[in-house]
């Protein structure tokens, strides 16, 4: 069952994968995924993956 939380006030939603390990992402930015083996991983991923998303987004509007 998927779970979400908030990060930098973005909804993300974590999925347990059959294999083990979670695919967490932000359905609101198009292609911000991440998996990683454990929660705590896969949450700090996904928190890195937002800032580098928002940084790239910033430069584009910008340029």
């Amino acid at each position: 069952m998927a779970k979400t939380a908030t990060i930098y006030d973005l909804e993300v939603v974590l999925e347990a994968e059959e294999g083990g390990g979670y695919h967490v992402y932000a359905p609101s930015l198009k292609g911000c995924h991440s998996y990683r083996e454990t929660r705590e991983e896969a949450l700090k991923n996904i928190a890195e993956a937002i800032e580098l998303w928002l940084e790239s987004a910033r430069e584009l509007s910008i340029g």
